[in-house]
């Protein structure tokens, strides 16, 4: 509800990862090569996917979709954190704000489930092979893929609409690089009991889901490579489950730390910092995790590279 006498902000003022001057030149530069890697790479990952017939299967149709949710989600945030390294005054509209925040919290969202539908492919795959191409089929995975962008979409929706409804008549100063919704909460005005409570059980559920998803899929996994007679058949059960048991690891124990906390819990400087892991690092190691532990990408780039070498 709106306050009486409420200083009404048009903009919102972010205070960034760090106050002085030649640490933030310092952190543009880092910051923009790892930016540049993220977009290069997960850009190429697709690309290189597209191009080659032989990594037209499920399982790369999702590797795909989560490379196009890393390169969405981190330009979401970098590019704005860039020019806030470069610029006296870190102001950014409401609006912009509000869009950032759907941004990010619709695509972070994607990546989350779209692991744990990566994890259930690897269960299909390796348990069930022989019904792999009916179960998996390219009309059930575009549902699936259209099923995870439609929820995530729809609940960062609502839950960026719900938080620019508060009030924020104190301050205007918000202690993070970006607009996110823990630190929006934390400087309204407003009873943000039914936020609190909406965003820990919404991502409590997807989580949930997700790593019991995983959890099923891999127990199911494990069991049937350790039945499986052939040493080099474990061997190549076990090195493509391990990237993306790498990339699940990685983004799912952030984000447990980040949201499943009570409000009081929050500490804006640590959570700045892990903040920064999940939506600058992962974006960026995921498409180098998957790279260089498959040998499909690897003999598909070395293809693409000799092509381009010949023609030239």
């Amino acid at each position: 509800m709106a306050i009486e006498n409420c200083t009404v902000f048009t903009d919102f003022i972010l205070l960034g990862l760090s106050g002085r001057r030649d640490v933030q030149q310092g952190l543009f530069v880092l910051f923009l090569l790892v930016y540049g890697i993220t977009v290069i790479a997960n850009l190429g990952m697709i690309l290189l996917i597209s191009m080659d017939p032989r990594l037209h299967t499920p399982m790369y149709y999702f590797l795909s979709n989560l490379s196009f949710s890393d390169v969405c989600y981190s330009s979401s945030v970098s590019p704005k954190m860039l020019a806030d390294f470069l610029s006296e005054q870190k102001w950014i509209p409401y609006n912009l704000c509000a869009l950032q925040m759907f941004c990010f919290g619709a695509f972070a969202d994607v990546e989350c489930v779209m692991l744990s539908v990566m994890a259930y492919d690897r269960y299909v795959a390796i348990c069930n092979p022989l019904l792999y191409t009916v179960t998996m089929s390219r009309r059930v995975c575009a549902q699936l893929v259209a099923i995870v962008y439609i929820q995530s979409l729809l609940y960062s929706a609502i839950f960026t609409y719900c938080t620019i409804r508060l009030s924020f008549c104190k301050s205007n100063t918000i202690n993070h690089f970006f607009c996110d919704f823990p630190p929006l909460l934390a400087i309204s005005t407003s009873d943000t009991t039914t936020n609190e409570i909406v965003m820990f059980a919404y991502s409590s559920c997807v989580l949930g889901f997700s790593i019991v998803t995983v959890l099923l899929s891999y127990s199911y996994i494990i069991t049937t490579i350790l039945r499986m007679k052939s040493a080099e058949s474990r061997h190549k059960a076990f090195s493509t489950c391990a990237s993306h048991l790498t990339a699940v690891a990685m983004f799912y124990g952030t984000l447990l730390f980040m949201y499943i906390r009570p409000s009081s819990s929050y500490s804006m400087d640590t959570d700045k910092v892990a903040s920064v892991f999940y939506t600058v690092v992962i974006p960026m190691l995921n498409p180098l995790i998957y790279s260089l532990r498959n040998k499909d990408v690897k003999r598909a780039l070395k293809k693409v590279v000799g092509n381009k070498l010949c023609s030239d």
